[in-house]
């Protein structure tokens, strides 16, 4: 068994065990294995040519919690519709949360616009190659500022991603656990960095975490740090990076109204620009909290109107970083248009222009169904 804060299953390393029987790992060769086994994705130019900043923000924004394969053809259509940062900060943020619509992590969108309109205003469209002027703009943390920094403008920044932290964790047989391993992890990463071509040798970390040195059963054998890496040695590659084990994620409750008008048309409105998936829209909901149903619903006034609300069968769950939702779904009738009731009346064939997130997207199929998916 591994104890967090050991160098190893048995202890204290011995002489022999501190890595100092092992070579180093050479960016040299890491770069050596990228040439020969890049991987090809929409946001990376060809060897040797220069990147575009505007795109590897907008992936890098994108891929935050979410995978490669979700992120491509969201890319596409942003770049299709939006081909500069000056076009992106032109739109109204509506626009920019529609095509965002199924990616998650609103907030994104939402900083991604704010950050467009920043670079126009601030730098004349020009992304900043400093990360203290990166980290200025809105949206851009620490990984996000060292990922341009490197991969755009060939700066020698640290990008510390979850696949660099595992890889450092490995090479080094880390075994203090993250997230408190952190900066351990960010310096010896650091201490890596070449001054050439510090772009590649990032992008080579990422495809190295991502394809060899992945979470599960890593392919050591084919690993261009294998001879370096002291987890692979002590055998503890498939084990690190070990984590701090998560509080279980408290579930939340609410009620949302599905409200119909005598044209059709559904009831949406729009949630506060602040907050959990601000400036979204969704059916109004009441709040998300523990106990929530109908009549605490209905006593605290979250209904949207006085009407003869019809609890439909089942509950649709979703699921947030920090905690897990489920809804109650209610039915309700207006013989009138409507117009007395606060917020948008849409008919359900257009329900696709709206920037209606994934947890409103299912409660929409939950109503349709009748409470069915």
């Amino acid at each position: 068994m591994i104890v967090a804060g050991d160098s190893s299953p048995l202890g204290p390393p011995s002489s022999s065990a501190s890595g100092a029987d092992l070579p180093a790992p050479r960016p040299a060769d890491l770069l050596a294995w990228y040439d020969a086994h890049r991987r090809v994705l929409p946001w990376r130019t060809a060897p040797g040519a220069k990147a575009d900043p505007y795109h590897v923000w907008l992936s890098e924004i994108m891929l935050q919690q979410t995978t490669v394969a979700t992120v491509g053809p969201y890319f596409q259509r942003f770049l299709a519709r939006w081909p500069t940062v000056a076009d992106l900060a032109a739109v109204d943020l509506d626009e920019v949360l529609k095509e965002w619509a199924g990616l998650g992590y609103y907030a994104r969108a939402r900083n991604l616009h704010a950050c467009a309109k920043a670079v126009v205003s601030r730098h004349g469209g020009r992304f900043p190659a400093d990360e203290a002027a990166l980290l200025d703009l809105p949206g851009i943390g620490a990984y996000t500022a060292a990922a341009i920094a490197a991969i755009a403008f060939d700066r020698p920044a640290t990008a510390m991603d979850g696949n660099v932290e595992r890889v450092m964790s490995r090479i080094y047989a880390v075994t203090d656990p993250l997230p408190g391993s952190k900066p351990k992890l960010k310096a010896l990463a650091a201490a890596l960095v070449p001054e050439k071509r510090p772009g590649d040798y990032t992008q080579a970390l990422f495809d190295l975490g991502a394809t060899l040195c992945s979470p599960r059963s890593p392919r050591c054998v084919l690993c261009p740090w294998m001879a370096a890496c002291r987890g692979r040695r002590d055998g503890l590659a498939e084990l690190l990076p070990l984590k701090a084990e998560k509080a279980a994620k408290p579930t939340r409750r609410g009620v949302a109204f599905w409200l119909t008008n005598a044209r059709g048309q559904v009831l949406l409105r729009r949630r506060p620009e602040s907050g959990l998936l601000g400036g979204m829209m969704e059916v109004p909901s009441s709040a998300w909290e523990p106990g929530a149903d109908l009549a605490y619903a209905r006593a605290l006034g979250w209904a949207p109107t006085a009407v003869n609300w019809q609890r439909l069968p089942g509950i649709v769950r979703h699921t947030f970083t920090h905690f897990h939702l489920e809804l109650t779904v209610v039915r309700g009738h207006l013989d009138d248009d409507g117009t007395a009731v606060e917020g948008v009346w849409c008919a359900p064939a257009d329900f696709h222009d709206q920037a209606l997130p994934t947890v409103m997207r299912k409660v929409v199929a939950w109503a349709r169904g009748g409470g069915k998916d």
